[in-house]
């Protein structure tokens, strides 16, 4: 039996106590609607597990074969105990935010033992207050409220607090029609009974929206595209890459703040969150443009800073903390003392060996940080389950060694988000399981725990065989945005030749053959897994064949367009109508949890593809 994250102390006992059908849950007098609300998760666990539903009561009387929850001053504030015995099981939290906890490690041990519990004690804390997701819901994909409410569900279930949405441009803010005009935006009300939601679950719902720059939907409209940066940001035509890169606001232009103050001033109402993450990063185009005079004066650094003050004044005085990205001011870390003192820096490094350079820097200066790795998706078809492993693990070694305020695992989505949202709860458990406990479980271990118990597979090898798949994409979908939008911008066959420079092909043959294999080895496991986890393993098959038509997309366009040979090369028609059909599934797939947002962005990939190789 397994429990994530893993407690402090777990000690069996020789007891084991038997949930029968006239068991009952009991509250304590002393709790009131919120811990109501934990006492019906755990009925409903029960009956999914069951197939009976246990009685809810209240009372100070301890009988035999119930299941008590109460909240006990002596346990400190997030601290719970379980304790197991032959006739009653006590979940004790130190709050209510702790008696939760409770209820959730004894919901995975019923989903794992069923009736019969074994008996234990059971001591348990966070050693990270914050532990958060930051979901991106802008670029590419935009969830239904079914699909985040589901989100908040397994959070908790795994013991995270907070969880941020990054929106640019995917919120239907009034009288910017411009902006959201086509597309499928969340709406207030959505928002609003997110919000109430994840309450419910005592997780955080922090609002974040770019405000600084990544504003490429709203500086490319008609009305606002004069106060982008660079000029002409409305006629540039549709690019990812341009999209990440570029659409900074022109600084110098008081319209600007205006205009942003307008957007912030929405939101703010929309979330009980004293918290507001403003994002702020990747600033690339500041003084390139219209600015470029000030710049050269003053210089860029202290432009992004004055302008940062203001936002921050903003929030400020509208009873915001301010969270901010701090990729551009580490580079001038002195210049975050002129910043509110409360002021939250998310340090993120997504690299497997990230360096503790820039985390010390900022502990040296008093700044309160959180970090923040990655799970991994942006770019490809399935997460990289390895490389998150490595990330998120060192991470969370610097945030326990620098006393980090807390550890915000990031889901973001470059160039779309194509990969399926259900990918990223493997990286997600691993920020869950090692922000909690600093006893950090081996790579293998870890995805044995979370097969057993998120997946319910009995053979714990469900991650292995998944993991098997997310290293096999030599043409990752990333290559295939970039050599399209280079065939737009070029038409030297020279210049996209010399991209395949860049992209390691030689062993897509072997690559498409282990996919293969594993695609293999999911087939046969598929009896084995719970029945209600099976819906995710369409997902997995259709990504996979994805992969395995993306990297022959690559090799055919290698030697049929640029004369070299590569060993996955096929008839170029044939592979048009495969992709075209393999697109299909995945429409069906996307559209089960998803608004159809920008769905169609990728489609345009896809029909790009195929009429380019029946042209070929």
């Amino acid at each position: 039996m397994y429990i994530l994250p893993a407690p402090h102390r777990l000690i069996y006992n020789q007891q084991e106590f038997i949930i029968k059908y006239n068991s009952k849950i009991v509250l304590s007098s002393a709790l009131g609607f919120h811990e109501l609300n934990y006492a019906h998760i755990l009925q409903k666990q029960i009956e999914d597990s069951l197939c009976f539903i246990l009685d809810i009561t209240k009372t100070e009387q301890e009988e035999t074969n119930g299941i008590f929850l109460q909240i006990s001053d002596d346990l400190k504030p997030e601290e719970y105990h379980v304790r197991i015995q032959k006739d009653r099981i006590r979940l004790i939290g130190g709050n209510s935010n702790a008696l939760l906890y409770a209820v959730q490690t004894l919901r995975q041990m019923i989903s794992q033992k069923g009736a019969v519990l074994p008996g234990l004690e059971i001591e348990d804390y966070p050693e990270i207050k914050n532990r958060g997701f930051y979901y991106d819901v802008t670029r590419g994909r935009i969830p239904t409220l079914k699909t985040l409410k589901a989100l908040a569900d397994k959070m908790s279930y795994y013991k995270l607090n907070q969880l941020q949405l990054y929106i640019e441009h995917s919120f239907l803010i009034k009288n910017f029609s411009e902006v959201w005009r086509d597309d499928t935006p969340l709406t207030p009300e959505e928002i609003l009974e997110l919000d109430r939601y994840c309450n419910s679950l005592n997780i955080e719902l922090v609002p974040s929206i770019a405000s600084f720059g990544h504003l490429h939907k709203l500086l490319s409209t008609k009305t606002y595209e004069e106060l982008c940066e660079l000029e002409d940001s409305n006629k540039d035509i549709f690019s990812y890459v341009g999209r990440m890169e570029h659409h900074t606001v022109d600084v110098t232009n008081e319209k600007s703040f205006e205009m942003l103050k307008t957007m912030l001033l929405e939101l703010i109402p929309l979330f009980s969150s004293k918290l507001f993450n403003i994002c702020a990063d990747e600033t690339f185009d500041l003084g390139k443009g219209k600015s470029r005079k000030v710049a050269d004066d003053i210089g860029t650094d202290r432009m992004y800073i004055e302008f940062l003050k203001k936002l921050c004044k903003l929030m400020k005085d509208n009873g915001k903390q301010i969270m901010f990205w701090g990729d551009v001011i580490i580079a001038k870390p002195e210049a975050i003392k002129e910043l509110p003192e409360d002021i939250i820096c998310l340090h993120w490094d997504y690299c497997t060996n990230a360096s503790d350079v820039n985390v010390k820097k900022l502990k040296d200066l008093g700044v309160t940080q959180y970090l923040c790795p990655g799970v991994h998706g942006w770019r490809r078809l399935i997460n990289h389950y390895h490389n998150a492993y490595e990330n998120v693990r060192i991470m969370c070694k610097y945030a326990y060694q620098y006393k980090a305020e807390g550890l915000l695992n990031t889901d973001w989505g470059d160039y779309g988000h194509i990969n399926h949202p259900e990918f990223s709860t493997v990286g997600m458990i691993y920020g869950a399981a090692f922000s909690w406990n600093s006893n950090i479980p081996e790579y293998d271990e870890i995805n044995r725990q979370i097969s057993a118990l998120e997946y319910l597979d009995p053979t714990e090898s469900f991650v292995a065989i998944i993991s098997k798949l997310t290293s096999k994409d030599g043409f990752l979908w990333n290559h295939v945005v970039q050599y399209k939008e280079l065939c737009q911008k070029t038409d030297s066959k020279e210049k996209q030749k010399e991209y395949f420079n860049e992209v390691e092909l030689e062993s897509v043959l072997q690559s498409n053959q282990m996919l293969a294999e594993a695609v293999d080895e999911i087939y046969r496991m598929l009896p084995k897994l719970d029945a209600f986890k099976r819906n995710v393993v369409k997902a997995y098959l259709v990504a996979a064949k994805g992969m395995q038509l993306f990297n022959t997309l690559g090799g055919t366009t290698m030697q049929y367009v640029h004369n070299i040979t590569n060993p996955l090369a096929t008839e170029p028609l044939k592979l048009a109508v495969d992709l075209e059909y393999w697109f299909k599934d995945y429409k069906d797939i996307w559209r089960g949890g998803s608004k159809e947002s920008e769905l169609f962005r990728l489609q345009e990939v896809i029909i790009w593809y195929a009429d380019y190789l029946r042209e070929m």
